[in-house]
C-alpha cells in the first residue's frame, strides 16, 4: 500500500474514531408498572332444599334453606320449617374440604342438626334432623 493511502487510511481511521451517535429526541421513560391488587373474593351463597325423609318431616313438606359460605372454612345457615325460624353456622370438619355440620337455633327454642358432604364447589348433599325427630335429606347448590 503507497504511503498516501496508508497515511489517508490513518486520518479517516482517527477522525472516525472519536464519532459517536447522538439520538434527535431524548428516550421516553419506561411507561409505569401500576400494581393493581386482586380484591379477596366474597362470601358465596349456596340454596339448600330439604326433602322430608320419614314421616315427622312429610307434613312440612319441601323446605328450602340458604347456606353463605365465608371461604375460610365456615358460613352461615339460615332456613324457616313451620313458622320457625333457624340460624346458625355452618362449619367444615377438620382436616376436610368437603364434609361439614351446619347447625341452627330456631327462634321458638328448636334446633336443627346437618351434616353434609360438597361433591365440588358447588354442589353437596347431606342429611338434616329436627329437634323433633324429623328428618331431611339436603341437597346444595344446583
Amino acid at each position: 500500500m503507497p504511503a498516501a493511502r496508508w497515511s489517508a487510511a490513518l486520518v479517516a481511521g482517527a477522525t472516525l474514531a472519536g464519532c459517536y451517535v447522538v439520538p434527535m429526541q431524548p428516550a421516553s421513560p419506561a411507561p409505569a408498572v401500576h400494581v393493581v391488587p386482586v380484591p379477596a373474593p366474597g362470601p358465596v351463597t349456596f340454596t339448600a332444599r330439604l326433602y322430608p325423609a320419614n314421616d315427622l318431616a312429610t307434613p312440612y313438606g319441601m323446605v328450602g334453606a340458604v347456606v353463605t359460605n365465608d371461604l375460610n372454612g365456615r358460613g352461615h345457615f339460615s332456613t324457616a320449617i313451620n313458622g320457625e325460624t333457624f340460624t346458625g353456622e355452618a362449619t367444615r370438619a377438620a382436616g376436610s374440604s368437603r364434609e361439614g355440620v351446619a347447625n341452627g337455633a330456631g327462634n321458638r327454642g328448636g334446633y336443627i342438626n346437618c351434616r353434609y358432604t360438597m361433591n365440588n364447589a358447588t354442589l353437596g348433599t347431606g342429611t338434616c334432623r329436627l329437634n323433633n325427630g324429623a328428618a331431611f335429606t339436603m341437597h346444595v347448590g344446583g
